[in-house]
């Protein structure tokens, strides 16, 4: 299973995981976030298999999250309707988002990377 990591270069947070991923010697893909976001399906497969809150694949420190108004329209939204938003702009997406397909990290937390790839 390949392991996609969905990078945005202009990120200090992908930076740090996009190096640890290469000084593991941990095979990835690499793709920006920005140009190629993940559709709503994928985005649905990887929430689904990884247990994690959809509210939490919200970059909710971007600016796009802050002009969207989305503290206070999240909770009224549906699925669906959260991972069409997603979809439709990768800066909505909390980054690094990192993937196999069923395991999933958002965000850089050393430990986190090391529990679900360490072994990859």
């Amino acid at each position: 299973m390949t392991i996609k990591a969905y990078l945005y270069n202009k990120c200090s947070t992908c930076t740090k995981a996009k190096k640890w991923l290469e000084a593991t010697n941990i095979p990835f893909q690499e793709i920006a976030i920005v140009d190629n976001p993940p559709t709503a399906e994928e985005l649905r497969t990887y929430w689904q298999n990884s247990g994690i809150d959809l509210k939490k694949f919200f970059n909710v420190s971007g600016q796009f999250y802050r002009e969207l108004g989305l503290k206070d329209r999240l909770p009224s939204m549906s699925e669906d309707e959260m991972l069409d938003l997603l979809a439709s702009n990768g800066k909505l997406i909390k980054r690094p988002l990192i993937t196999d397909g069923q395991t999933v990290t958002l965000g850089f937390k050393e430990e986190d990377l090391q529990k679900a790839w360490g072994n990859a």
